[in-house]
């Protein structure tokens, strides 16, 4: 199927898009400028600056407001939008902060990559609502798309250096998640593209998008590919589900690398209905 395009080209490198009614719908992450993108029904940006030069990803919080991982720190904020908590520089130098998402404990889990993308360089680690940090494991290149199943058991992550989406199963997943029990879930082709962020929909399937691939995927449950949705641009970067019921994939895509004048409609959100409802987003509980 062909994802329809819902915004001009309001991002350079569009990531972590979420779908939350608490803040009015859908909001993206412009990553390399720091901002928060939020945007209306007809596609309409209102752009918030982070004060970090990284938006690594965005998540609501149960009480209110959200939080921003940055590009080396976890960031807490209120519903008016001021900033109320930043943690300790979490990172070494030359390391940043990329993608996760909230367990159902109300942790947040989340990963990291070099700027150079050594091998092996990133790790993994959980911000509980204590707002206390915690590792849980290293040795991974590009941390990237993280979700859960309904049940909160399993828990699927991409390395997108490995070209696969691993699955976890999850000890203590409703008070104290920790990931463990690694093993593949799915490789995909280096022809298909790069896995990067992830959505879990509700029948436990999972949706990838595929840096360099122009294109985002559908994994069901056990692992077999479904649906392709794809994309007139080649850099996807993450996807949602969104809309009053959570049938609509919104999906964010990337300017980096191209050159002037190449792919013009890069850096635009792209929609499209895929005949399943996805689960909502977990929030961070601190």
């Amino acid at each position: 199927m062909q994802a329809d395009q819902f915004t001009a080209p309001v991002t350079f490198h569009g990531e972590g898009a979420v779908w939350h009614p608490g803040w009015g719908g859908l909001r993206v992450v412009d990553m390399f400028t720091g901002d928060l993108v939020d945007l209306d029904d007809a596609g309409r940006p209102t752009r918030t600056p982070t004060g970090s030069p990284i938006a690594a990803m965005v998540r609501p919080r149960r009480a209110g407001g959200w939080l921003v991982a940055t590009e080396r720190e976890f960031t807490l904020w209120t519903a008016a939008g001021e900033k109320e908590w930043s943690s300790d520089i979490l990172t070494p130098d030359g390391v940043r902060l990329n993608e996760g998402g909230c367990a159902p404990d109300g942790s947040l889990i989340c990963g990291s990559m070099a700027y150079d993308q050594k091998e092996g360089a990133a790790a993994v680690m959980r911000l509980d609502p204590a707002r206390h940090v915690h590792p849980l494991f290293d040795g991974v290149t590009i941390s990237n798309g993280l979700g859960f199943t309904a049940d909160g058991e399993r828990m699927y992550y991409a390395d997108t250096q490995t070209g696969r989406i691993d699955v976890f199963d999850v000890e203590d997943a409703q008070t104290a998640a920790r990931p463990v029990n690694r093993r593949p879930f799915v490789t995909i082709p280096e022809e298909d593209g790069a896995p990067d962020g992830l959505w879990v929909d509700s029948e436990d399937g999972v949706w990838v998008a595929l840096y360099g691939g122009s294109a985002v995927h559908h994994y069901d449950a056990r692992g077999r590919k479904g649906e392709v949705v794809e994309l007139p641009v080649s850099k996807v970067t993450s996807c949602t589900f969104g809309g009053a019921d959570l049938r609509t994939l919104f999906i964010t895509t990337s300017r980096e690398g191209l050159p002037e004048g190449e792919e013009p409609d890069a850096g635009a959100v792209f929609r499209a209905e895929v005949g399943v409802s996805g689960q909502p987003v977990l929030p961070y509980a601190g």
